[in-house]
């Protein structure tokens, strides 16, 4: 009669149950990590920058696929006019969220896409217009972005502006131009380069009872 020398971990029954949820865990991680890389993000909104299309305390998930595919071909990821997207402040560091608070502490920021290379924004009396060559008597974006009073980009936009956007970079704003409530391209930020687009907005998913996609 043959007899078998038990295994290390039949000897060991709890060292391979502990192995098997560490490799599990492990697991895990790495593909949270990858999903977070390369696919999808999410943010907490801060502050009112964004009303009222989105508002403080808003769970949103960023689409991080087109940028990596863009990366990935070696090209700069281009988003569209009117697309919300989240982008690296580049200017301070702090903890996983988006918005404006206290001017530039936050480290992730959201807005909507205005402008484009070679275009020229202004603000006159509330109104923001864009020129290129295809509208060389200008044309007010907002009008393909805002869907009703209580969503998307509201009718006063506040400041005096006269630029031209520089070359790889864009032009963004707030929704929620009124006064200084929103830290933007008019006010204070400047143009934003491609390189720092995190990727555009495609749902809110809390609170669980404005879910919408964008």
């Amino acid at each position: 009669m043959e007899i078998k020398t038990p295994t290390f971990f039949q000897k060991y029954p709890l060292v391979r149950d502990i192995l098997s949820l560490v490799i599990f865990v492990a697991l895990v991680v790495l593909g949270t990590m990858t999903l977070n890389a390369f696919v999808f993000r999410s943010y907490n909104v801060v502050g009112v920058s964004m009303e009222n299309t989105l508002h403080g305390d808003d769970r949103i998930i960023v689409n991080r696929v087109p940028v990596t595919i863009a990366h990935f071909l070696g090209q700069e990821y281009v988003p569209e006019r009117g697309q919300i997207i989240v982008f690296a402040n580049g200017e301070a560091d702090g903890p996983l969220t988006c918005g404006v608070q206290n001017g530039v502490t936050d480290q992730y920021i959201i807005k909507r896409v205005i402008a484009f290379p070679g275009e020229r924004v202004t603000v006159v009396d509330g109104v923001l217009t864009v020129y290129n060559d295809e509208y060389p008597d200008g044309f007010h974006p907002d009008e393909t972005t805002r869907k009703s009073d209580t969503d998307g980009p509201k009718k006063y936009t506040a400041g005096e502006v006269d630029v031209v956007v520089p070359e790889g970079e864009i032009f963004v704003s707030g929704d929620n131009r009124e006064g200084s409530h929103s830290f933007d391209s008019r006010n204070g930020l400047g143009t934003v380069p491609y390189c720092r687009i995190i990727g555009p907005a495609i749902m809110r998913l809390f609170p669980f009872s404005g879910i919408r996609f964008f």
